[in-house]
């Protein structure tokens, strides 16, 4: 038996990178897997299949996490046509780096609302029935951004902070149920966000691509390594298995020591 055979797990911006690794690790471990997040419909089929072949349930729900009423009205469709989630994973997220005297205000609104309202609103419609079914897992993908700050990134390290704090004061709520809320914060990892970063390094410097890799990590990440989106992955599948009932408002940094500087 699967260690999370029979479990129901909503992945939000699970299209791709580190939202898609933990829909598979979860998948590997027995869990039907709600998809969520932009793509081509080819490549969300393609997923979708790939999922599948690991003889699970696959659903795919492609609900804006900038917009609340998106996000209840998927969640009403889960409870209706699957009975509700054990898991979820909020990891939907966006980027902008700017200074905050020309930070753009729609940015910073669409920031925080999909990188801690989106959390919110999916956290608030999921506790009822998880704390009914007797059996919940919720995990915040912040990052080490939750813990410390950086220049040029107001937006992203407010919400990525405010996730952190939701964490802890949902795991206050439900200390005494078998519901548990913890983050993970992980550094630099080769996302498709991160990259945009890595490209804009190698215009603005004239870098190749390994020299602006390697400025981005040594400024901040000791290791001088990109944290594996699959790593990430088998800690998240941890904090969802029954060992990890005692792992409460935990912010889990997998950052290449990055925090401990």
């Amino acid at each position: 038996m699967k260690m999370l055979a029979g479990k129901k797990a909503l992945v939000t911006g699970s299209t791709s990178g580190i939202g898609l690794a933990m829909a598979g690790a979860l998948a590997d471990e027995g869990a039907d897997i709600y998809l969520n997040g932009f793509g081509e419909a080819a490549s969300i089929e393609s997923i979708q299949k790939d999922l599948k072949a690991k003889s699970v349930s696959v659903d795919y729900f492609a609900a804006d996490m900038s917009k609340p009423d998106e996000i209840m009205a998927m969640m009403a469709d889960i409870e209706s046509r699957h009975g509700g989630i054990d898991i979820l994973i909020n990891n939907a997220g966006i980027q902008h780096v700017s200074p905050i005297d020309t930070f753009d205000p729609k940015l910073w609104d669409a920031i925080l609302a999909i990188n801690l309202s989106s959390a919110f609103h999916t956290i608030r419609a999921a506790l009822p029935g998880m704390k009914a079914r007797g059996f919940g897992r919720i995990v915040n993908i912040a990052s080490v951004h939750g813990l410390v700050a950086s220049a040029n990134k107001s937006a992203y390290i407010a919400a990525k902070h405010g996730l952190v704090g939701l964490t802890k004061t949902v795991a206050l709520e439900t200390a005494s149920t078998p519901v548990t809320c913890n983050a993970i914060c992980p550094g630099w990892v080769l996302t498709p966000l991160v990259q945009r970063q890595v490209d804009a390094r190698m215009a603005n410097e004239g870098l190749s691509l390994e020299e602006a890799k390697h400025v981005l990590l040594i400024e901040k990440q000791p290791s001088g390594e990109f944290v594996q989106p699959e790593q990430l992955a088998s800690l998240a599948v941890y904090l969802c298995s029954p060992q990890a009932s005692q792992v409460r408002g935990a912010a889990w940094n997998m950052d290449g020591g990055w925090a401990a500087q």
